[in-house]
């Protein structure tokens, strides 16, 4: 089964000469890894629910589709720490479902303690992105657990306790569409490189990753893929 990477460029690089030389150079190392490689924003990093309307500076999920985008990140930490709330997720994974699109579904807590209090933060943003998920399309939805706290950080969670997150993940979905929760796939991001990402896949109980900073740089990126 092959691992997910989703190259998430954010707001780079600078130029559209940069970015096919970037786009180049991850597909010939995705190629050579094996790895599945969905690259946003050509996957979309976010999308509006509406159709149409006025909504300036915002793309539809129906206008990505038509220029050919197949996957849309919804629910990013940047995203939410702009005011992007629980029910426009939710809207949006629906919305993304209805247009053939696969939703990857950020999730993940600002800060950790002792008491496990975490725990329901991550499972509100779950319930809330599959409220409106019709029983047949859960398997559609992927799921990108993203601790804040990680993001930038100097090193990610550990795998350990990735693995654990994995199981929570999991058994939230299952509470709320039965065995078809098993089927989501999982990914992992936060502060993910060449250095840790092999780990993680074999250790975090997760199909794949989500990658930030390094995705954005030629060399780091191929260093990444060639590590899985």
């Amino acid at each position: 089964m092959k691992s997910i990477v989703v190259a998430n460029w954010k707001m780079n690089p600078p130029t559209f000469r940069a970015a096919k030389k970037l786009l180049e150079v991850t597909k010939k190392s995705a190629e050579r890894s094996g790895a599945l490689i969905v690259v946003a924003p050509h996957a979309v990093q976010n999308a509006h629910f509406e159709g149409s309307g006025a909504y300036t500076g915002e793309i539809s999920l129906q206008q990505a589709h038509d220029a050919g985008a197949s996957y849309v990140v919804i629910g990013h930490a940047e995203r939410r720490a702009m005011g992007e709330s629980e029910d426009d997720t939710r809207k949006k994974v629906a919305a993304a479902l209805a247009r053939s699109m696969t939703p990857i579904l950020c999730v993940g807590e600002k800060s950790r303690s002792a008491s496990g209090e975490y725990f329901g933060v991550v499972k509100q943003q779950l319930r809330a992105g599959f409220t409106n998920v019709p029983a047949g399309k859960v398997a559609r939805v992927i799921v990108a657990y993203e601790p804040i706290w990680a993001i930038g950080a100097e090193a990610a969670m550990s795998p350990r306790d990735m693995h654990e997150m994995s199981i929570f993940i999991r058994k939230t979905i299952v509470e709320m569409h039965g065995e078809l929760g098993h089927r989501v796939v999982i990914l992992y991001g936060g502060s993910i490189d060449e250095k840790n990402a092999g780990e993680m896949l074999r250790l975090g109980d997760v199909r794949g990753l989500l990658v930030g900073r390094a995705s954005a740089d030629p060399v780091r990126v191929s260093a990444l893929l060639r590590s899985l």
